[in-house]
């Protein structure tokens, strides 16, 4: 309407499978708990002026301001070059996660409950390319079972 932007805010996810329990890693919480701080220290500087009504939310700015919902997507490629890393989505980061899973022996149905994919088929139609290594691993135990029943049935 004319121009004005207005925030919607939802505390909602997508879809059922979105809303689930994750573990939380010591890393994410030691993080989680400096950015409390830095909060309440911004809180204490800028006194009056500090927004106080988002303090249920984690991702504000230094006058305690919620941050805009593509803040992140927006941020993200500066952070990457800063970095000295190349170009990706900010979203191929889930793809990342869920590669990193699999490489390391984190079976499918766990992937999709860490993705919070609603349907196993997403998840095992999306990754199935990336599960070569136990595609070969689960050919060499038939292979293994097989040699098994030949030396068995040859005595």
């Amino acid at each position: 309407d004319n121009g004005k932007k207005y925030l919607i805010q939802r505390n909602r996810t997508k879809n059922k499978a979105s809303c689930r329990t994750l573990p939380l890693i010591p890393q994410v919480e030691a993080a989680l708990l400096k950015k409390k701080e830095m909060d309440e220290e911004y809180s204490r500087v800028c006194r009056r002026s500090y927004c106080k009504d988002y303090t249920s939310y984690i991702f504000l700015d230094e006058l305690g301001r919620i941050l805009k919902p593509d803040y992140v997507s927006r941020a993200f490629p500066s952070l990457l070059k800063k970095q000295g890393l190349r170009h990706i989505r900010f979203h191929d980061l889930r793809h990342s996660c869920a590669s990193l899973l699999l490489n390391n022996g984190v079976g499918m149905k766990a992937i999709q409950e860490w993705l919070g994919h609603s349907h196993f088929s997403t998840t095992a139609n999306t990754y199935a390319h990336l599960d070569f290594d136990s595609k070969k691993e689960s050919a060499n135990v038939v292979g293994d079972r097989l040699l098994a029943k030949a030396d068995v049935s040859e005595k």
